[in-house]
C-alpha cells in the first residue's frame, strides 16, 4: 500500500467502532430529511392552496441554510468538542423537523426548513467526519469513512421514498414527524455514547479551545494540499451534479419514460454507492488511494458514456450505477484526505470542504441548465465524461506529489 500523509497527532490507538456507527445512524437522520420536500411538494402546494413553484421556498430557504451554515460549524465543532456538537445537533434537529410537520401555513414551513438547515441539516455529517479524522489512524481512515458512509447513503435512498411512498400512505406531515423519531433515535444513541465513552468528549488537540475563529481558517487555506482538496471538491462536484440533475430529464424526453421508473433509475446511484462502502476495503488494499482516485474518474465516464449512446432506458440504472460507484470512489478519496489536510484544525477543514461541495453543485446544476437548454443533455453528458477523469489523473498526481518524503 502507499505510504499515506503523516498525521500531527497520534490517534488513540482503539478505533471507538460503535460511537462511529451512532454517528452512521445521526447521519442517516441528517440525509434522510435533506431531499424529502422535493417529491412532497405537491401534497404541500395542494394542502396551502398554492402553486408547485411557490411552494419550492421550502426547498430553497433550506438550501440556503444548509449552504451558508457551513462556514462557521467547523470552529464550532472544534472548539465545544465534535461529537458533543453532533449530539446536541441531533437534539435541535429533533424539534425542528417535528416542526415542519405543525407548520400551520406555508410561511412557517418555509422557516421551519430554514431553522431546520441552519441548526442541524448541515452540522452532522462533516463534523462526525472531522470526528472519524481525530479518532482513526489514516491508514484505516477511508475504509472506516467508506463504512460511515453507508449511513448517509441508505438515508439519501430512504428520504427519496419516504418523500413518495410515505407521503401517500399517511400525508406531508406524518413525513417530518417520522423523521423526527429517526432524529429522536439518533440522539439517544449519540447522547448514551457521549456518556459512556471518554474517547467522544476528549479534545483531540491541545490548543482545540484556544484558536480563533479566524486563525482555524487561516492554518487551513494557506496550507497548498488544503486548497487543491478544496479545488477538487468543487469542481468534482459541479460536474459530476451538474450533469446528474438532468438525467431524469433527459431520460423522460428520449424514452417517455415514467416518473417510477425514472425514480428507479436515478435512485440506482445509492446502489453505486453502497457498492462502494461493501467494497471499499478491498478497494483500498488493491489499488491505494491514487489509483482509486483515477479509477472513481474513469467509472463515472463511463456511466455518462452509457447514458448518452444508451439505445435502450434499462441501461440507464446501469449508467448511474457506475456513475455512484465511480463518485464514491473518487469522493471517499478527497474526503480522506479532507480530514487529514489540516488535523490542528480538523472540524473547520472538513467544513470548508462541505462548503466548497455544496457551492460546486450550486455552480455545476446551474451551468448545466444553460447547456441542456442550448445543445441538450448528451453533450453535457460527453463533457463530464471527458473532464472528470482529467481532474481525477490530476488530483491523483498531487496527492502522490504531497505524500511523497
Amino acid at each position: 500500500m502507499e505510504a499515506p500523509l503523516k498525521s500531527s497527532t497520534a490517534p488513540p490507538r482503539k478505533t471507538p467502532t460503535r460511537a462511529i456507527m451512532f454517528l452512521a445512524v445521526a447521519g442517516f437522520a441528517s440525509q434522510a430529511q435533506v431531499r424529502v420536500t422535493d417529491s412532497l411538494l405537491p401534497q404541500i402546494a395542494a394542502d396551502f392552496h398554492t402553486a408547485v413553484g411557490i411552494a419550492a421556498i421550502v426547498v430553497t430557504a433550506y438550501a440556503v441554510a444548509h449552504g451558508s451554515i457551513q462556514l462557521v460549524i467547523g470552529p464550532l465543532g472544534d472548539r465545544f468538542g465534535k461529537y458533543r456538537t453532533v449530539a446536541m445537533t441531533c437534539a435541535v434537529g429533533t424539534v425542528m423537523v417535528a416542526l415542519c410537520g405543525l407548520a400551520r401555513s406555508l410561511p412557517e414551513l418555509g422557516m421551519a426548513r430554514f431553522l431546520t438547515g441552519a441548526a442541524a441539516g448541515g452540522w452532522i455529517i462533516p463534523i462526525s467526519m472531522a470526528y472519524v479524522g481525530d479518532v482513526t489512524p489514516y491508514e484505516q481512515r477511508q475504509t472506516i469513512l467508506g463504512r460511515y458512509l453507508t449511513g448517509q447513503i441508505l438515508g439519501q435512498l430512504f428520504g427519496q421514498a419516504a418523500g413518495g411512498v410515505l407521503g401517500d400512505l399517511v400525508g406531508w406531515r406524518n413525513v417530518f414527524f417520522v423523521l423526527s423519531g429517526i432524529f429522536a433515535v439518533a440522539t439517544a444513541g449519540v447522547v448514551y455514547e457521549l456518556i459512556t465513552n471518554p474517547l467522544t468528549h476528549a479534545p483531540s488537540h491541545p490548543h482545540d479551545t484556544t484558536r480563533g475563529f479566524f486563525a482555524d481558517y487561516a492554518a487551513v487555506l494557506k496550507t497548498p494540499f488544503a486548497r487543491i482538496v478544496i479545488i477538487a471538491a468543487f469542481i468534482e462536484n459541479a460536474l459530476l451534479w451538474g450533469a446528474f440533475a438532468y438525467i431524469g430529464a433527459h431520460l423522460h424526453a428520449r424514452f417517455a419514460l415514467s416518473f417510477t421508473l425514472i425514480g428507479i433509475s436515478v435512485g440506482c446511484f445509492g446502489i453505486g454507492g453502497l457498492m462502494y462502502a461493501a467494497l471499499v476495503k478491498t478497494f483500498v488494499y488493491r489499488l491505494g488511494q491514487v489509483r482509486l482516485a483515477v479509477a472513481g474518474g474513469f467509472t463515472i465516464a463511463a456511466g455518462y458514456v452509457v447514458l448518452s449512446l444508451a439505445p435502450a432506458w434499462w441501461l440507464a440504472p446501469v449508467a448511474t450505477t457506475l456513475i455512484g460507484l465511480g463518485f464514491y470512489m473518487l469522493h471517499n478519496t478527497l474526503q480522506t484526505n479532507a480530514t487529514q489536510m489540516t488535523p490542528q484544525a480538523r472540524g473547520t477543514a472538513v467544513a470548508i470542504f462541505s462548503s466548497a461541495i455544496f457551492i460546486g453543485q450550486t455552480v455545476g446544476v446551474a451551468l448545466g441548465a444553460l447547456v441542456i437548454d442550448r445543445i441538450g443533455a448528451a453533450p453535457l453528458f460527453f463533457a463530464t465524461a471527458a473532464a472528470l477523469p482529467v481532474l481525477a489523473i490530476w488530483f491523483a498526481r498531487e496527492l502522490n506529489r504531497y505524500r511523497r518524503p
